[in-house]
């Protein structure tokens, strides 16, 4: 493995280890838990499909005419990427993004989607980012999980979009968690199996083949700038941050429901 590749690793891991032993998955024990988690979680979920699509305009053409963009070997790596996340099937084998695959799930688990459509809703509509947000009532976690996402977006970095999509990816939920889904499933199979195919999908296409492909794209892109190593650097740990204060957030909601009940 590139060197350069293994220090950000390093460099990120004890951010990793708080995400992957967050308390948020101990407190998942019943549906309403998973709804809660859901309503956060659904933000990255869609973020990230914005992130990858920011990739493939950067590193593909998506204008007319049509030129040869880049390197072939990246152009390969962001389009296999796209056409699993964007394309992929549901349990049925209907076509379906995992985006709308997870609106699936948190339909059949009772989640409330309102808040996250309504907020795609406005966008669509030409609303800028913070009406858009006020109108749906989007946590403050999420509205600033989606924020630093869009500014590296917005940097039109590629290096810096690989990074976060890279190093900030879904990969980090723990075994316990699967375990708990498992464990929700066996009793209650008319509400948590769509999420269960989910995460199944999540970690069969997800997985080393998506996360070795991010990988390769980073390096390409990166290449041997010591500056981008180092924004690439900086930028993982934004994205990972980022995630921890969405799991606390989700964390603070679930206890507080559980007082009120």
């Amino acid at each position: 493995m590139n060197p350069k590749i293994s220090k950000i690793q390093q460099n990120i891991e004890p951010l990793r280890q708080q995400i992957i032993n967050h308390k948020v998955y101990s407190e998942i024990s019943e549906l309403e838990d998973l709804q809660i988690f859901m309503e956060h979680h659904i933000y990255a979920v869609w973020d990230f499909m914005s992130l990858l699509k920011a990739l493939q305009i950067n590193l593909t053409c998506t204008t007319l005419p049509w030129f040869p963009v880049g390197d072939a070997v990246t152009r390969q790596l962001i389009n296999e990427i796209v056409a699993g996340e964007e394309s992929d099937v549901d349990a049925e084998g209907n076509i379906k993004s995992h985006f709308e695959l997870y609106l699936d799930a948190m339909d059949q688990c009772g989640a409330d989607t309102k808040p996250v459509k309504n907020f795609l809703t406005s966008l669509q509509n030409g609303r800028e980012f913070d009406m858009a947000f006020e109108l749906a009532q989007v946590p403050d976690a999420a509205r600033n999980f989606v924020k630093s996402t869009f500014d590296t977006i917005n940097s039109r970095k590629a290096h810096l979009q690989a990074a976060s999509f890279t190093f900030g990816r879904e990969d980090l939920i723990p075994n316990m968690f699967y375990s708990m889904v498992n464990d929700l499933n066996s009793t209650k199979p008319e509400q948590v199996s769509t999420f269960k195919y989910y995460l199944e999908r999540h970690i069969e296409v997800d997985g080393d083949h998506h996360s070795h492909l991010a990988l390769s794209m980073t390096e390409k892109l990166c290449n041997k700038d010591e500056f981008f190593w180092a924004e690439a650097d900086e930028t993982a740990k934004v994205a990972l941050q980022n995630r921890i204060d969405l799991w606390d957030a989700a964390y603070a909601e679930i206890i507080k429901q559980k007082v009120v009940a």
